[in-house]
């Protein structure tokens, strides 16, 4: 790599690349790749020291949605990008490309076409995810997810391709990379804690509600809480250790004698 921000490849000779960023370091080696679309990438490999900050908060628990990404358990939240324009136009060019005789230029035109359109995508999906996951690491120290059955919830066909396109398996990856290397603790409950079913103020189990309801009123303690935001906090409360039995809370609240 030159000063002017050009590069020498072995028999191909100087090209003047599109840099996304700067590189930390010099390179040790570069690789070319092509993708499906018929683009070039330069892919260096560099050497980097490990980052240690100070995190702000001590603990969160993320719960992964669909309409809405990630609802913290700080009430803070996190939209999910539109896939949907996209995703038409994918679709529109499927069906052309069905239609038209196998070998010939224009399906290899629309095939094209249709990669670069899948490609839009998941540059999408991967810019918003790295950005994501890097702040949540950032500013907390212990980061809680909860182990989603993303296998058996696709095999609901109305939402099988909403599920998939939003990348849930991709952002626990980058968390638990991003965690090792900022110095943070990252963990994962188990799917079957009833995480939805709970008041996460008072640890009563109130049962399995429609997705269609999105607050919920505990006739316990009578606390009207989002239940997305709920979910996140009793992620963090499993996650931690501090999870409310609502057994031991009903008979903490009995009269005592002496």
């Amino acid at each position: 790599m030159k000063e002017d921000g050009s590069v020498y490849l072995a028999k191909i000779g100087i090209i003047n690349p599109i840099w996304s960023r700067r590189l930390p370091s010099e390179p040790t080696s570069v690789t070319v790749i092509k993708d499906c679309a018929n683009r070039y990438f330069l892919s260096f490999v560099v050497e980097v020291q490990p980052i240690q900050t100070e995190a702000k908060n001590p603990s969160i628990g993320i719960d992964l949605g669909i309409k809405t990404f990630a609802v913290m358990s700080n009430s803070d939240q996190a939209e999910s990008p539109g896939y949907k324009k996209l995703d038409r136009k994918v679709r529109k060019l499927q069906r052309k490309l069905a239609r038209q005789p196998k070998d010939s230029q224009r399906r290899n035109i629309t095939r094209i076409r249709i990669a670069k359109l899948h490609n839009r995508i998941a540059d999408t999906r991967k810019d918003f995810l790295h950005k994501l996951s890097t702040k949540v690491v950032n500013e907390n120290q212990v980061i809680i997810l909860e182990d989603l059955n993303v296998s058996g919830m696709v095999k609901n066909r109305k939402l099988a391709r909403a599920i998939s396109q939003q990348g849930w398996r991709e952002f626990r990856t980058l968390c638990e990379a991003k965690s090792e290397k900022f110095g943070r603790e990252f963990k994962v409950i188990s799917r079957w804690e009833p995480t939805s079913q709970v008041c996460s103020d008072c640890g009563f189990k109130w049962g399995k509600i429609d997705l269609s309801i999105r607050s919920v009123l505990c006739l316990n303690c009578g606390t009207l809480a989002d239940r997305d935001e709920n979910a996140a906090r009793n992620i963090v409360q499993v996650g931690m250790g501090n999870r409310h039995d609502s057994k031991w809370t009903l008979r903490d609240c009995k009269t005592s004698n002496g």
